[in-house]
């Protein structure tokens, strides 16, 4: 039986993936956005995430005019997922950027607790990991970059509202014994971005370092979703939110064995495993990729 999901930033680059992908599972999809969602299917009541009034109301609302209809309104959503936010720095100031996510998401996860929504998932970022938005050059401290041993330690103001936002989950997970992941979303690939991006990628092996030469397809991030939405009693946890491969022709350990020599590998890698892995997004909630960037780049 689908679920009821409130999705916030579901008219972003993501969201307009990942909502028809949950859509066809059967679930039921509110848009909480500025802006609207091109989707028939699917209402955007315009929601000031900031103002946690309006994300109390938000999170109780019908989810269409259509549902006025209903003898009676339906009760609480089942599950949240959470993906507005400023979307990397420099698009506004960063005492802006830090504020308005670390807000946002601290409204959402507080009036998803305190209405008893059983089920909340939140978008952080593979940027907590510390090498993406550093100042020049940085190395990884350790591969595979694993959600719970790696000290996760950036140096720019978006990666650390993304751990504030982990955090404030964690908090909100223990307070209200709550369901609450976090998903650590790599370099989003939408799919008309195959053709274009990945020749480049694969001829500037260099220029991939700071994604961790890996991505998730923006459909693949539904699924993730749909999966995460479906799995209940983990409590607090944080995922990995990646497809499987690295983005080179080369094995991952050859690889890292001449572009990080001084980097040590903690475990053994499969042959072309993603540095930034999904290993426990697929041990823990059977995430299966339907989306590998080879189907696409010849």
């Amino acid at each position: 039986m689908g679920k009821r999901i409130v999705f916030t930033g579901g008219s972003g680059k993501a969201g307009r993936h990942a909502i028809p992908y949950l859509l066809a599972q059967g679930h039921t999809v509110l848009n909480l956005d500025l802006i609207p969602l091109d989707n028939p299917d699917v209402f955007t009541l315009k929601t000031d995430l900031a103002d946690s009034g309006q994300v109390f109301n938000a999170l109780s609302s019908l989810f269409s005019m259509s549902e006025y209809s209903l003898p009676e309104r339906h009760g609480r959503p089942d599950a949240v997922i959470h993906f507005a936010a400023y979307a990397r720095n420099m698009l506004v100031p960063d005492n802006e950027l830090f504020a308005s996510n670390v807000k946002q998401t601290y409204n959402v996860v507080e009036a998803a607790c305190k209405l008893g929504i059983p089920k909340v998932i939140i978008a952080s970022s593979e940027t907590v990991y510390g090498v993406c938005f550093t100042q020049g050059d940085s190395d990884f401290h350790s591969f595979p970059l694993d959600e719970d041993t790696y000290d996760c330690d950036p140096e720019d103001s978006y990666a650390c509202s993304k751990l504030c936002g982990e955090r404030i989950a964690r908090t909100f997970a223990r307070r209200y014994k709550t369901d609450i992941y976090a998903l650590r979303i790599g370099n989003v690939i939408e799919p008309h971005e195959y053709a274009l991006n990945f020749p480049t990628y694969l001829a500037d092996p260099p220029s991939r370092k700071r994604c961790a030469w890996s991505y998730i397809d923006a459909r693949d991030l539904g699924q993730i979703c749909h999966r995460a939405v479906l799995r209940d009693g983990l409590g607090f946890q944080v995922f990995n939110a990646t497809n499987d491969t690295i983005t080179l022709n080369e094995k991952t350990k050859d690889f890292l064995g001449k572009e990080s020599p001084h980097v040590k590998i903690t475990r053994e890698l499969e042959d072309y495993e993603a540095p930034l892995t999904n290993k426990k997004i697929r041990d823990v909630l059977g995430f299966k990729e339907e989306h590998n960037w080879r189907q696409y780049v010849k």
